[in-house]
């Protein structure tokens, strides 16, 4: 479903002015309420990508995740490392866990550098799905981008990072 592109100008058009200044109207419309975009955004592109590595593996969006950051990780990691770098709540990446290493796709070996953790690691059989899975993966990322110019990429990318750093202003505003 493609949806009409809002412009700052038609956002401006929400706005009204009160005693000579801008105010926002009392109007709350969902489908051009940023966050809400953004939802269905991440909904459209986990969509696009589940199509393939549930059609081929079976695996659940959590799976996924866990497996390629396993994946491109050059030792083993803690639960807490791959609950951090996923942005998963650890009993997501926890119950995914469980199922991939039922699956065989995971093994979990004593951390020497502390004994009380684990270190896990793609299996040789997570090792061959993963490698099975990127370059599907990123033939899908080819086609979500495609008719982006490089630029196009790199201000999308530049945007989101802004935007991630005003909400970690908003974080550490409300902190204080």
């Amino acid at each position: 479903m493609k949806r009409q592109r809002e412009t700052g100008a038609d956002r401006s058009d929400s706005l009204t002015k009160v005693a000579g200044k801008e105010q926002q109207t009392s109007e709350f419309d969902l489908e051009s309420f940023f966050p809400y975009q953004v939802r269905v955004f991440y909904s459209d592109v986990t969509r696009a990508l589940a199509a393939v590595y549930q059609r081929d593996y079976g695996m659940m969006p959590a799976e996924w995740r866990i497996m390629a950051i396993l994946g491109s990780a050059t030792t083993g990691l803690q639960a807490t490392e791959i609950v951090t770098r996923s942005s998963m709540d650890k009993v997501v990446v926890s119950r995914a866990v469980k199922r991939m290493e039922e699956r065989g796709f995971l093994t979990r070996e004593t951390n020497e550098a502390d004994g009380r953790s684990f270190l896990l690691e793609l299996s040789a059989s997570g090792r061959e799905v993963f490698q099975d899975l990127a370059p599907k993966l990123k033939a899908v990322e080819s086609q979500m981008l495609a008719g982006l110019t490089d630029q196009d990429i790199t201000d999308f990318l530049r945007v989101i990072e802004q935007i991630r750093g005003n909400l970690s202003d908003l974080s550490e505003s409300s902190v204080a």
